[in-house]
């Protein structure tokens, strides 16, 4: 075999031995970077009302919560009943409409009723809330109907979810928003609404 040729043969194989190498090292440390990220996770910053959350997607601020015997529409149902309502603004920073805001906030404390999600009306006209528009922040009221065998809670914690955007999704090649975690959980007093006695 002539010389160049071995020369050419040790070559390539110390480029795979390296390039293997380097290969190992670099899994090496991210795994080891995944598993010290998921021993020590960083903490979800508590916050008070009125903070502007950078979700990612969303820009949200809890304003305030209270309970009520009338759900956002103002209309008294005919069977008496207590709601928890939640004030909050919502600025989309997306290029799209959407309503992916509906899983975006969850009670974390142990009173949290069995409707885990709440239902969702725009302030300004008392109408159940659809798509949020970019650019176009919207004030909502978050309404969770209160379990009648479970007291008043006097403060709330609500986890916000945060998400990331990928250009391309590792299933589809597609570019969406992931979910990631919680951005920030807010604290806050539970008031009661000034009731009427118009139906």
């Amino acid at each position: 075999m002539p010389v160049m040729r071995r020369s050419k043969i040790r070559q390539r194989l110390l480029i795979m031995l390296v390039t293997g190498i380097g290969g190992m090292a670099a899994a090496a440390i991210s795994f080891t970077s995944a598993v010290y990220d998921a021993a020590n996770p960083v903490p979800v910053p508590v916050i008070g009302k009125d903070q502007v959350v950078d979700t990612g997607r969303w820009r949200v601020t809890i304003n305030g919560a209270y309970m009520s015997s009338r759900p956002p529409t103002g209309t008294k149902p005919f069977e008496p009943k207590r709601f928890l309502l939640v004030d909050l603004e919502l600025d989309n920073r997306s290029v799209a409409s959407s309503n992916v805001f509906m899983n975006l906030i969850t009670i974390k404390d142990d009173v949290a009723p069995l409707q885990p999600k709440p239902t969702y009306y725009l302030a300004r006209d008392k109408w159940i809330a659809s798509a949020i528009n970019p650019n176009m922040p919207e004030k909502l009221v978050a309404a969770w109907e209160w379990p009648a065998d479970r007291p008043e809670p006097q403060t709330l914690s609500l986890a916000i979810g945060k998400q990331i955007y990928k250009p391309r999704d590792n299933l589809y090649g597609a570019p969406n928003w992931f979910d990631d975690g919680e951005a920030a959980v807010v604290e806050l007093p539970v008031t009661h609404a000034v009731e009427t006695t118009e139906q």
